[in-house]
């Protein structure tokens, strides 16, 4: 049972990370500033914004994916 809940925790947590630092961070911010583009209303602001999502997209999606194996690692034990 516990090493089923690990792997579901690893499972989660790889998700996790794929949805906020791949969709949230890098996809959607992509999207919001071809739509501000679209309306003509891209401002330098949504430009940096844009930019800084996409600088720290992996990041985030990595400690999120690493959280959630050392949780399930753990959880394994």
């Amino acid at each position: 049972m516990k090493t089923i809940l690990g792997i579901l925790l690893i499972i989660a947590g790889i998700l996790g990370g794929l949805y906020v630092g791949g969709w949230l961070m890098f996809i959607q911010s992509i999207m919001q500033a071809c739509n501000a583009l679209d309306n003509h209303t891209l401002t330098a602001t949504i430009v940096g914004w844009t930019i800084v999502k996409c600088m720290f997209a992996s990041f985030v999606g990595g400690i999120i994916a690493y959280i959630g194996i050392v949780l399930g690692m753990m959880t394994m034990k």
